[in-house]
């Protein structure tokens, strides 16, 4: 468990909090993805982490940029093509009368 929250808290990177500070400027807040992408905070995104993938979204906890698991595995993008239409049937042979 320590190891996991260890790899989360990781990729969060050392982001700074989103607070004024001394000199009236405010230090940017976001959370980095697992390329040092940065993530901004509220953002929802799908991380890998040993071998493991679950939906993630970038919070604050006590002024510091975390990554919360939202639930287990990810939603795709990729939609499956739809089955190929069925061949045309024969028409049926006109009755001889």
């Amino acid at each position: 468990m320590f190891r996991r929250a260890l790899m989360i808290a990781a990729l969060g990177g050392p982001a700074l909090a989103d607070v004024p500070v001394p000199g009236g400027r405010a230090i940017p807040c976001y959370c980095t993805d697992s390329q040092g992408d940065r993530v901004e905070l509220g953002e929802v995104i799908c991380l890998s982490v040993d071998g493991r993938s679950f939906t993630a979204q970038c919070q604050m906890s006590l002024n510091n940029p975390m990554w919360r698991e939202l639930h287990e595995g990810c939603l795709s993008s990729r939609v499956s093509p739809p089955p190929a239409p069925a061949a045309p049937e024969a028409s049926p042979r006109p009755a001889h009368g």
